[in-house]
């Protein structure tokens, strides 16, 4: 899904950007069909984007449907978060309203939660800066088809078609912005003869532009100073107007974007950098340029169209951490935990790996029974010219069915909750802790003797040991702990299933 979101942002046009939603769709959210109603001037929808089907597509792309008939199916069936779902039990009597729409076939559904050919799913599309309502304007209607599991989408499955939405929904404001402000660029260049209208066609689409606009100088000795910035520029930054005039835009940015700022094209360059705010935060803005002449053969200038994308940034970092985190514990998950192996193996100095190891052995070990003295944990010591290294701790709680089966899975939650609270608490700062699967966690820790893993692992007992509260009454799990030796050019799933088998 991140990259479909990715590419809805990336679109050059207007007609590029719906086609991009349509398909986005289809490639990453795990349906069959979908298709991308737009407003129109008059209040009406029509059929903008189709995916899915090539037969569909030519039948109904550029029908229209009444504003009327698409508001009586958005306040119909069952509330989704934003989005609306119509089964097929109500469906039905939709048949004969004008909205265009493809026909499936399929059997009947043989259980509850399978998609019956008949159901409608639909995700609206909202300008959410365009009015002071909480939704904002209705500026389109995704509608979806066929999943591909067959069945009616899981509530992680709904978040993920609601976002992307809101995404769809951003991007198709931001084009239809661009698309106004090129063709009022085009209605300047060819009224370059009624010189007044023009600057006033041009000051009305540049001072009332909802996202931040402003104009540089280009060459000369005053290259890149601000000489106009609009209302929205001014409220986003938190800055004057005549502040902003003695500033470049290499002043206002982030000393670690001047690098991406530098590196941008006048010429129609495109980048994502932070702006400085007079309170000393950043926003993160996307920045657009163009050139643009005062008159034939006059002076150049940069107009620069300045977009906050701080919501987007902020919802992008939430997908990512969600693919690379647990959803229980918020820990890092198995694929996050090769990936940090990978990037921590590949940067240890050539000291710090085990370079070798005695004949017929993976290393020397060396055993030490728990507090309790029922499970041990192992140490495969690192062997070479510095005895320390990055060491893989594999902790295995035992016994965890049984507390499934004594507190349910809510109670048996609980535990990993708190675990993981605890393991994490116990190690040290830069240290990992993730959660491999189940009821198994996994430390890294760099820069560690044998010696030293072998005290962690004991802390980590210790931690794990103690009596954890569920409700009224309190349980103990114990783990069984083994530990062995990142090494460069080894593959990180040989080195966890190597500490998942010193723990057993």
């Amino acid at each position: 899904m991140r990259a479909a979101v990715q590419n809805l942002h990336l679109a050059r046009s207007l007609a590029d950007t719906l086609q991009t939603v349509a398909d986005g769709v289809v490639t990453g959210l795990g349906y069959e069909l979908a298709c991308v109603n737009l407003v129109r001037p008059d209040g009406d929808l029509v059929v903008a984007a189709f995916a899915g089907d090539a037969d569909d597509e030519a039948l109904i792309t550029g029908r229209v449907g009444s504003r009327a008939s698409w508001e009586r199916r958005l306040h119909m069936g069952e509330a989704w978060g934003e989005l609306v779902f119509i089964p097929h039990t109500e469906g039905r009597v939709l048949d004969d309203d004008d909205v265009p729409q493809w026909h499936t076939d399929g059997p009947a559904p043989r259980f509850e939660d399978e998609w019956h050919p008949s159901d409608r799913l639909f995700a609206p599309l909202y300008n959410r800066t365009a009015s002071g309502a909480p939704q904002g304007e209705l500026i389109g209607v995704i509608s979806v088809d066929w999943p591909l599991t067959r069945r009616r989408p899981r509530p992680d499955e709904r978040r993920d078609l609601e976002e992307y939405a809101f995404q769809a929904a951003t991007a198709i404001s931001n084009a239809r912005l661009r698309a106004n402000m090129q063709r009022a660029l085009v209605r300047l260049d060819r009224e370059q003869q009624s010189l007044r209208a023009s600057e006033e066609s041009f000051r009305q689409a540049f001072e009332y532009a909802p996202s931040g606009m402003a104009i540089a100088e280009m060459g000369g000795d005053d290259h890149g100073r601000l000489l106009r910035t609009n209302d929205a520029l001014c409220r986003m930054l938190g800055r004057p107007a005549s502040t902003l005039r003695r500033s470049t835009l290499t002043d206002l940015v982030h000393p670690e974007d001047i690098g991406v700022l530098l590196r941008t094209s006048a010429e129609g360059g495109h980048a994502e950098v932070r702006l400085g705010r007079r309170d000393g935060t950043f926003v993160w803005v996307s920045l657009r340029n163009s050139v643009v002449a005062d008159a034939a053969d006059g002076p150049r200038f940069l107009l620069s169209h300045i977009e906050d994308i701080e919501e987007r940034k902020r919802r992008e970092l939430a997908l990512a951490h969600r693919a690379s985190h647990d959803a229980l514990t918020g820990l890092p998950n198995s694929a996050e935990l090769h990936a940090r192996i990978a990037a921590r193996i590949c940067a240890l100095p050539e000291s710090d790996v085990v370079t070798e190891a005695p004949e017929g052995a993976d290393g020397p070990h060396l055993d030490h029974a728990d507090p309790a003295g029922t499970h041990p944990s192992h140490v495969a010591a690192p062997v070479g010219a510095n005895p320390r290294g990055l060491a893989v701790i594999f902790c295995a709680l035992r016994d965890f069915k049984a507390v499934n089966t004594r507190f349910g899975h809510d109670g048996g939650d609980g535990v990993l909750v708190e675990v993981a609270r605890r393991l994490g608490r116990t190690v040290r700062d830069g240290d990992t802790v993730a959660r491999y699967g189940g009821d198994e966690f996994v430390v890294l820790a760099a820069d560690l003797s044998p010696a030293d893993a072998q005290t962690t692992a004991v802390r980590l007992q210790n931690q794990i040991h103690l009596p954890i509260r569920l409700g009224e009454q309190a349980t103990r799990t114990r783990a069984s702990i083994g530990i062995t030796w990142a090494q460069c050019g080894t593959d990180p799933g040989d080195i966890l299933r190597a500490a998942r088998r010193s723990a057993s």
